[in-house]
């Protein structure tokens, strides 16, 4: 016999079990712990920074709403592919560091994620100085 679905999340995931503001609180701990363990990554890291410099440049450079958002957006969807990169990673070195095909697939697809990421972005300011620029 299994346990009932609510004694299942009290035994496995007691973060399930609080609500409201408690909830809200420990989830933003968790965040901000996640954000602290990304930037132990050095990819992350750079990202990290060129974003410190690129999302305010975006408020500059952008003439609409939408296009701040763009630039902006763009910037942070790429760290935010680059995290859930590292959390591939992560979890497949958990599982074994061994060499596997399928280790190597999801890490790959995760790597091809990032670089997905960083072509539409880089494609987003490109046009932007373009169009601010050259004509």
């Amino acid at each position: 016999m299994t346990p009932a679905p609510d004694a299942m999340n009290e035994i496995v995931n007691p973060q399930k079990l609080r609500s409201g503001l408690s909830r809200v609180w420990h989830a933003a701990g968790y965040s901000l712990a996640g954000l602290r363990a990304g930037w132990g990554e050095t990819a992350f890291r750079q990202e990290a920074i060129c974003a410190i410099v690129l999302v305010p440049l975006a408020f500059w450079l952008g003439r609409t709403w939408v296009e701040v958002a763009l630039l902006a957006g763009s910037v942070l969807l790429l760290m935010i592919v680059e995290l859930l990169n590292t959390a591939v990673e992560t979890a497949i070195d958990r599982i074994g560091l061994e060499r596997h095909p399928l280790s190597k697939q999801a890490k790959d697809m995760g790597s091809a994620a990032v670089l997905l990421a960083l072509l539409i972005s880089a494609g987003i300011w490109i046009a932007a100085l373009v169009q601010r620029f050259a004509a």
